[in-house]
């Protein structure tokens, strides 16, 4: 069995509600938690874990070509989520690094549903509503007047794991009408996921309601940018629960003010974390969440059992399963 050093990095939801997890892999060497900046430097945060040999990683910090060039032996980096945009993995792959990233079906459900919530939140107004009855303006209950998604048109950005589990809902669930783009799928494919496959220009044009459900990739960096929400209906409704990065903030903050998006419900932003001055926070429109779409208990469970299996098999010599490299 190997002699294993695990260094948990800013994630904080793993152990947590299910402390077995920590207490298998104590079993199987020393574990430490990491707390660091999320635009911590490659060098400063690859100095930092010198020894440590196994990384459980969250979505932020990057683990770019700077921390492999400058990083003493890695088994292995587990993600703990299903995206490793954060990590260079041609960087990994040339130096033998195991990159692993959780089975995508066990954040499917918790993602998908936190999407329909704040689609609804922002739909009904709920959070601001609540504000009210706190501040004793039960009278003006009649600002509140929201829509249903029932017969609208919803736009699917990226229609895999989790976006066909969004479209199932609201097509099946809410009767909306769902359409989608994904330059990865085929036709037939989208079509049976429930949704009708169309351009992205096409869908920016007919839908009432777009869900941002794209993996991130350098290929797609601020792809809702000034251009796309040119094209979109005035009073469109937007929820990203994918990346932040998909967003370009500028273009994002001229179409909220200019009243072409009505309202949008964010998991993400980019730069996350961000605190209360962030300028998206001036406006009431903007609901934004602190990255908790995967935090269910059913979700973080199934989470942290794919982590500790994969350090579990590298202790003994073995290839994690649905390795990324």
């Amino acid at each position: 069995m190997a002699d294993l050093r695990i260094a948990i990095v800013n994630s904080s939801s793993f152990g947590k509600y299910f402390p077995e997890h920590l207490e298998r892999l104590r079993a199987l060497g020393e574990v430490a938690r990491f707390d660091f900046p999320a635009t911590i430097d490659g060098k400063s945060l690859a100095e930092a874990l010198q020894g440590y040999n196994v990384i459980i990683a969250s979505v932020k910090p990057y683990f770019t070509r700077e921390f492999f060039e400058h990083k003493d032996e890695t088994l292995l980096i587990a993600r703990h989520g299903i995206g490793v945009d954060n990590v260079h993995l041609l960087s990994a792959r040339e130096r033998g690094v195991i990159v692993t990233k959780v089975t995508p079906w066990v954040e499917r459900e918790a993602v998908a549903e936190l999407a329909v919530a704040l689609l609804l939140d922002i739909l009904r107004q709920t959070h601001e509503a609540r504000q009210a009855v706190f501040e004793s303006r039960w009278a003006e209950r009649a600002r509140f007047v929201g829509f249903e998604i029932k017969d609208k048109t919803v736009g699917i950005i990226g229609i895999g794991n989790i976006g066909s589990r969004v479209a199932e809902i609201l097509r099946q669930g809410f009767g909306a009408r769902t359409i989608a783009y994904d330059p990865y799928l085929a036709p037939e494919t989208v079509r049976s996921r429930s949704a009708e496959p169309v351009p992205l220009d096409d869908l920016l044009r007919e839908s009432d309601i777009i869900s941002l459900n794209a993996s991130l990739n350098e290929g797609n960096y601020h792809m809702l940018s000034h251009r796309e929400f040119s094209l979109m209906k005035p009073g469109v409704f937007l929820i990203n629960t994918a990346r932040g990065e998909l967003i370009d903030e500028d273009a994002l903050v001229a179409a909220i003010e200019s009243g072409k998006v009505a309202a949008i419900g964010m998991d993400v932003v980019e730069g996350e974390p961000i605190d209360g001055n962030h300028r998206l926070l001036r406006y009431p429109n903007v609901l934004v969440v602190p990255h908790i779409a995967a935090y269910t208990r059913e979700s973080l469970y199934l989470m942290g059992e794919k982590v500790v299996q994969d350090v579990e098999r590298v202790a003994r010599g073995e290839l994690p399963d649905e390795r990324v490299i």
